[in-house]
């Protein structure tokens, strides 16, 4: 590979599935991805299902179609979206950098600013509980947690995916911040700690299962291509 397709595939890294809140590379989403050394990107994408949601499945192809674009040296991109019931409107609807309520004239009543939202979110949560339970299983308090801030907790992957999550959707994420913060943004009570921590392993299991559900379709869905 050259240096331009890997900074290509590290762009295409950036791009999540909304719902499953990982990396369309990790997902195994990225069908192809093709790079000219004149800067010409040809990026395909695959989903688990003929019938996966169009909003996330437009999410998916115009954040890669941007993620590509931003990249530089890249002077023309095609993101397509293969084997999937709404690929020919999704594809003309990215490539001409229409919005969703254009591309689904008819269908769709609003952008999908909302729905990216409601799921950072729910990612944010979720991304709580993986921060917070190797503190409490080391002892931490219900008292100790509520007064915890970003900064007092120590460095992990996880602790940079929660500060990225929060700050996606203007939530504090500097090292002053809470570690525990409702969906809302508000803080949590130490009396509310426990209750807060099961919501938020809940929302964990509940996006990681979805996760793997679906790597599992992918798999069966291509196994004779793969």
């Amino acid at each position: 590979m050259n240096d331009l397709h890997t900074r290509v595939w590290t762009a295409l890294g950036t791009v999540l599935d909304p719902e499953l809140d990982e990396p369309i590379t990790d997902l195994d989403f990225v069908e192809s991805c093709t790079v000219s050394d004149d800067g010409v990107a040809r990026v395909r994408l695959r989903l688990p299902t003929f019938f996966c949601a169009p909003n996330f499945s437009f999410l998916m192809v115009a954040d890669a179609y941007d993620a590509v674009t931003a990249v530089d040296g890249v002077r023309e991109a095609e993101v397509a979206l293969l084997d999937h019931h709404a690929s020919d409107e999704i594809n003309s609807g990215v490539a001409a950098q229409a919005g969703f309520v254009q591309t689904f004239s008819g269908e769709a009543v609003e952008e999908l600013g909302g729905l990216r939202e409601q799921f950072l979110r729910k990612a944010a949560l979720a991304g709580q509980d993986r921060v917070a339970r190797p503190l409490v299983d080391a002892g931490a308090t219900p008292e100790e947690l509520a007064r915890l801030t970003l900064g007092e907790v120590p460095p992990s992957v996880d602790l940079d995916r929660l500060r990225e999550r929060r700050a996606a959707i203007g939530l504090p994420a500097g090292d002053g911040a809470p570690l525990l913060l409702h969906p809302d943004g508000g803080g949590v009570s130490s009396e509310q700690v426990p209750l807060h921590l099961r919501r938020a392993r809940l929302t964990r299991v509940g996006i990681e299962s979805n996760g793997e559900y679906c790597k599992g379709l992918l798999a069966a869905r291509y196994a004779a291509t793969s």
